[in-house]
Formats: C-alpha cells, structure tokens, sequence
C-alpha cells in the first residue's frame, strides 16, 4: 500500500471535503482518502502506485489546487 500526501487550497467546508473525496475516489486503485477543509491537507492511499498527476487533476476537477508535499 502507499499513501501519498498533498496540500489542497480553497477548501473551506464539509461540502469542500466532499467534493474533492468524490473526484480522488474515481482514480483506479485508490482504497483511501483523507481529506480535511481546516488544515487542507489530503492523504490519499492506494493498493499500488499513486500517480500524482491524477490526483492533482481530479482536485482541479473538484475546483481545488493541490501540491504534494
């Protein structure tokens, strides 16, 4: 398992924390999301390898920006 961490700007709210867990959990091979709109932090893990491009597009999709960190 691996877990990958990054840095999510612009959230604000439990619907901010929704939204980007809805978009992570559509990537293949992802078994875990922890998201929090407080600290903007978001841990994602997965059975393999993480490929982060995938996470930062789909934060970008939920209408967020993401680094890792």
């Amino acid at each position: 398992m691996t877990a990958n961490e990054y840095q999510v700007t612009g959230m604000t709210c439990g619907h901010c924390e929704a939204s980007v867990r809805e978009e992570v959990g559509e990537i293949a091979g992802v078994t875990g999301i922890e998201v929090s709109a407080e600290t903007g932090r978001l841990v994602v893990t997965a059975s393999g390898e993480i490929d982060d491009a995938k996470v930062l597009a789909a934060v970008e999709e939920a209408g967020y920006s993401a680094v890792r960190t």
